[in-house]
């Protein structure tokens, strides 16, 4: 069994906060088990908070001051941790933003939006600015710096494997200007060949497949058991269930055989930004034309 690896308390809140769990528990003379028992959360939920990983809902956090006596330390300090770790980041997505930078694997479904690790600045911000468009530019500006920030786990010793599958209306639909569409498009086959991540498009003629609806991802890890996250306009969801995991995996081995593979499906990509490039051409051409036609005119009024 490989040796206990202890979180680092300095890294951030969450982890310190979780350090202090860990230290509680132990200095009480409890396990993981018999910590959880009794709290209708699983073992695995409990680990993670100790790592960091996930928050802690108040009443687990009720549920833990009771068994260690700890006085109200983890009730008081639950909103703490959420702050730190909601910076540029939703709250409901903050445990996965947590958990992705320690991932052995992250299998995306994005059926309606390029995912987050794939997005350019230019994409991050057109879809945050139609999904809150009454927040300020510097609101805007801090989700969208967070977002691209996350892209950062790629440069880890050991980043995550990425297979993301995409519905092919993600890429056709022009959420950005031709220009923008191309440096989109661009970039996530650039992603695809430097980290050697696999994306795949479903295509618009396929046939009803799993997952029709909803944003689903798909995280394993190297010492935790692997979870589901899906996601709605405002709102998402951890699930940890075993049972409930397997299924989520059957129906994405199910999508994926249902997607183009990735060679064909990184050639539509392309193929894609070819078409909105020739866009562009085509729009600098008829720019060119109306200033040489207006200079014309101009000279013949003369």
């Amino acid at each position: 069994m490989p040796a206990r690896k202890d979180p680092d308390a300095s890294t951030s809140v969450p982890c310190f906060y979780g350090a202090e769990l860990r230290y509680k528990r132990e200095q009480a003379g409890l396990t993981l088990e018999q910590l959880a028992e009794g709290s209708f959360r699983g073992l695995s939920f409990l680990s993670q908070i100790e790592r960091g990983e996930r928050r802690m809902p108040i009443d687990l956090a009720k549920h833990v001051d009771e068994r260690l006596g700890t006085d109200g330390f983890f009730q008081r300090r639950c909103d703490d941790v959420a702050k730190a770790r909601r910076a540029g980041i939703a709250e409901y997505f903050a445990d996965v933003a947590e958990l992705e930078r320690r991932a052995r694997t992250i299998e995306d479904w994005a059926p309606m939006l390029v995912p987050g690790l794939l997005q350019t600045k230019a994409y991050a911000t057109a879809i945050t600015r139609a999904a809150l468009p009454r927040a300020s530019d510097a609101k805007v500006d801090e989700l969208v710096a967070a977002r691209l920030e996350r892209a950062a786990l790629f440069d880890a010793e050991m980043p995550p494997k990425l297979w993301a599958i995409l519905d092919e209306s993600v890429i056709r639909r022009r959420v950005l200007s031709p220009t923008g569409m191309v440096e989109l498009l661009e970039h996530i086959a650039k992603v695809v060949k430097v980290t050697r991540s696999i994306v795949q498009i479903v295509p618009t003629t396929a046939d009803a497949h799993p997952f029709m609806m909803g944003t689903t991802r798909i995280m394993t890890f190297v010492d935790a058991p692997p979870l589901v996250y899906t996601e709605g306009v405002h709102h998402g969801q951890l699930i940890d269930f075993p049972a409930l995991v397997m299924d989520y995996r059957e129906s994405y081995d199910l999508l994926r055989a249902a997607a183009l593979a990735p060679e064909a499906s990184l050639a539509m990509i392309e193929a894609a930004a070819e078409g909105y490039r020739d866009e562009v051409q085509q729009q600098d051409r008829l720019e060119l034309r109306a200033v040489a036609e207006e200079q014309l005119q101009q000279r013949h009024r003369r």
